[in-house]
């Protein structure tokens, strides 16, 4: 039985939105050009409804154990931010499906492997997966809100406009489950291995679907557009040695993500965005 725990006040709310992508709107490779990053990112917005949706039902099964009155609140703010995250995801991995990204099939098999999972593990554990792939959600979201060369690989294009709001609610919820497995697991070394196993499923199967995906592409059959992608792979800001030490502090005996203070950040974008002069004002229903 974990011990009682109290969580620090934090804005999460849920903001109505929405984002199109009309016909001819996006380049084939709308990352920048890049040929790799254009499928991991279409890869990891496929992953995303199924996962969000996953994450949802993991973290609603322990509600009503949940007795900080903060958290309690900050659990429907996560519930509803994600809902929504998954809702524009899908609506992002129809226009890539249709710009010739296999993001139905990656849809399919994740959903398929989540469903197993619940069926394999108590809900105990599918909470700890749970925090543990939103410290690799967090971690990401809050290099693309730092890093200026992360967000030039997307342009001005409406894909940079939805990951930018998805990374600042993923930084305004990242210690959402993780505080909610504190509360009601608490225990550090179910944590650290559900992230030791998680790490290596997570990484191996973003890796296979985005070789699956660039099979499927022309362009990956050009010896010196392939060669100058993977270049440019070995220097991308999510895969800095910054990122990396992130992402393995998880696995620390006492780690919490807000170790990681990203208030002035997030308080930041959401002005940038969502002030009086916010540039995605105007997606707000």
């Amino acid at each position: 039985m974990a011990a009682p725990t109290s969580v620090p006040k934090r804005s999460v709310r849920t903001r109505r939105i929405a984002f199109a992508y009309p016909p001819a709107s996006l380049d084939r490779h709308y990352v920048n050009g890049d040929l790799v990053m254009s499928h991991v990112v279409a890869v990891l917005s496929a992953m995303f409804p199924e996962g969000e949706d996953f994450f949802v039902r993991a973290v609603r099964k322990h509600a009503d154990r949940v007795t900080d009155p903060e958290l309690k609140e900050q659990v429907a703010g996560f519930i509803g931010q994600e809902v929504t995250h998954g809702r524009e995801h899908r609506a992002l991995n129809e226009r890539l499906q249709e710009m010739g990204y296999p993001t139905r099939r990656v849809d399919r098999w994740v959903g398929l492997g989540l469903k197993r999972n619940e069926r394999w593990f108590r809900p105990e554990i599918q909470l700890a997966i749970t925090a543990a792939l939103e410290h690799y959600t967090a971690t990401l979201a809050e290099t693309l809100l730092t890093d200026e060369r992360a967000q030039g690989l997307l342009g001005d294009s409406e894909v940079r406009s939805m990951l930018l709001w998805h990374a600042l609610e993923e930084s305004e919820h990242k210690a959402v489950a993780f505080d909610v497995f504190r509360a009601v697991v608490g225990s550090e070394k179910l944590r650290i291995r559900t992230m030791r196993v998680i790490t290596v499923l997570f990484i191996g199967d973003v890796v296979i679907h985005t070789v699956l995906s660039m099979l499927a592409d022309r362009a990956t059959y050009n010896p010196r557009r392939l060669a100058h992608s993977l270049a440019e792979l070995r220097h991308s800001p999510f895969l800095s040695p910054k990122v990396v030490r992130r992402i393995r502090d998880y696995n620390r005996v006492g780690f919490h993500p807000d170790d990681f203070d990203a208030t002035d950040l997030v308080e930041r974008w959401r002005v940038e965005l969502f002030g009086e002069q916010g540039a995605l004002v105007d997606h707000l229903k």
